[in-house]
């Protein structure tokens, strides 16, 4: 393989053949890939308290962000590769992500659990209307392939909202 081929081979287009057209694939892979943003964001602050948490819930709350983490970031590869199969590219580094995430991160030494939960749920609320948004992108395009995905993340992130709601809770008995 000379020189010219191999450069040829690094510029060969990605792009995936659908019937959607290059707009849809621009729209949708966007709104996308920015979910995919969030979504990995999501991913690192629940694990991060997960790491953290204390107190005389631990091991509740230990076990839940562990459960959701691993809901979430089991997201990642299906919004990954359904941006693939609509022609787009997607999210190439951490650098990448940071650009488009609109999930903040929380580097703070302490947060208490419930704030911890609060927030969570917030992040976990903030998602869903991420996710509607996009969804309302692909009703326009009529790709109901990845609207049936939203539609899934949706019911998984409205549970996670009600189980972090339901943690953060004052018990009345």
């Amino acid at each position: 393989m000379g020189k010219m081929d191999a450069k040829a081979l690094r510029k060969a287009p990605l792009a995936t053949p659908n019937d959607l057209g290059e707009k849809a694939m621009r729209d949708i892979g966007g709104a996308l890939n920015a979910l995919l943003a969030d979504t990995f964001a999501l991913y690192l602050k629940t694990k991060n308290f997960h790491w953290h948490v204390s107190g005389r819930h631990f091991r509740d709350y230990h076990l839940l962000l562990d459960d959701q983490a691993g809901q979430i970031l089991a997201t990642t590869d299906a919004i990954a590769e359904r941006v693939r199969k609509l022609g787009g590219t997607t999210l190439r580094s951490i650098g990448h992500i940071a650009r488009l995430q609109r999930i903040k991160d929380n580097d703070a030494d302490y947060v208490t659990p419930r704030d911890m939960l609060s927030e969570l749920r917030e992040d976990n609320t903030a998602l869903i209307t991420s996710m509607r948004a996009a969804h309302d992108v692909c009703d326009e395009y009529h790709d109901v392939a990845t609207a049936s995905l939203l539609e899934n993340w949706i019911d998984e992130a409205e549970q996670r909202v009600w189980f972090l709601f339901e943690s953060t809770r004052d018990s009345e008995g």
